[in-house]
């Protein structure tokens, strides 16, 4: 799928007509639909759809979609955005010291498998400093401790908001964030944990997991909320274990997967994939 269409995202309480009145309104203004997917939580009567629309004959510009979106979305209630494939989003990345997640990140973007722009990296340590030199990305130094996190986290934010970032990546950033940063950011933080959350979270998951003998360990990726390690999941992943692994090998094993996981969820933010209702998410394929 072309990285230029225009992804329409809706959510809005289940009724009958929606995609009808969707396609609808796209049809009357010579618009072609590539790929449409929509869900339905019974549970809670929500629904929710995902379009992509070729922008080729598409009567409608990013000037006057919303007046004219209107018709549709203000009946039904809709909560709804639109993204401009023509728009490029731009990424930051924060890490501390473990280097596996920030390199893999590198590389598919240098590569074009993550259609971003990455204009810094900003980290507590001065350890990864080469590997995002060696890509040409700016790489900003901010130490931290408890006393001078509230400046810290405000030269963050200047760095963030001087670059024109649109969402945040956390490489393993061993930092807690302060609501100060996570609510500027809502549902664009994104963060990988080296645990198959909620089972063995904390510092220590894979010792854990060892001394209770698991039989799989994952890794989960997540948007960041004011609740730690709790915020809506984007995707997870599991690998098989068993009595023969140590400690390393769970580490080991733990980091390959951590980078997987990373990138499918960073992947599915990119190209507009997610909605977010109860502390739920709904990626669509």
């Amino acid at each position: 799928m072309s990285s230029e269409t225009i992804r329409l995202l809706i959510s809005c309480a289940d009724t009958s007509g929606i995609i009808a009145a969707v396609a609808g309104f796209i049809a009357e203004r010579n618009g072609n639909i590539l790929e449409a997917d929509q869900h339905t939580d019974p549970e809670h009567g929500a629904f929710f759809m995902r379009v992509e629309i070729d922008p080729t004959a598409f009567a409608l510009t990013r000037e006057n979609f919303a007046a004219e979106w209107q018709q549709v979305a203000q009946p039904f209630g809709m909560r709804w955005r639109v993204h401009w494939g023509s728009d490029i989003k731009r990424m930051a990345i924060l890490v501390s010291k473990e280097s596996h997640c920030l390199d893999d990140l590198l590389w598919r973007w240098r590569t074009g498998e993550l259609h971003v722009e990455l204009p810094l990296v900003i980290s507590n340590h001065d350890d990864l400093r080469e590997p995002a030199q060696a890509c040409d990305v700016a790489y900003h130094h901010l130490p931290v401790t408890p006393e001078t996190k509230p400046e810290q986290e405000g030269r963050i934010l200047e760095l963030l908001g001087e670059a024109n970032v649109d969402f945040i990546v956390l490489a393993r950033y061993m930092q807690i964030l302060s609501p100060t940063v996570v609510d500027r950011y809502e549902n664009r933080i994104i963060n990988i944990h080296h645990s198959f959350l909620p089972a063995f979270s904390g510092p220590r998951p894979y010792r854990n997991a060892y001394e209770r003998g698991v039989k799989i360990i994952g890794a989960t990726s997540h948007y960041v909320t004011a609740d730690l390690d709790a915020g809506p999941i984007i995707a997870q992943g599991t690998i098989p274990v068993d009595h023969r692994d140590s400690v390393h090998d769970l580490i080991r094993r733990g980091r390959d997967l951590e980078r997987v996981v990373l990138a499918s969820a960073v992947r599915s933010h990119v190209e507009d994939k997610i909605l977010t209702s109860q502390n739920k998410t709904v990626v669509f394929a």
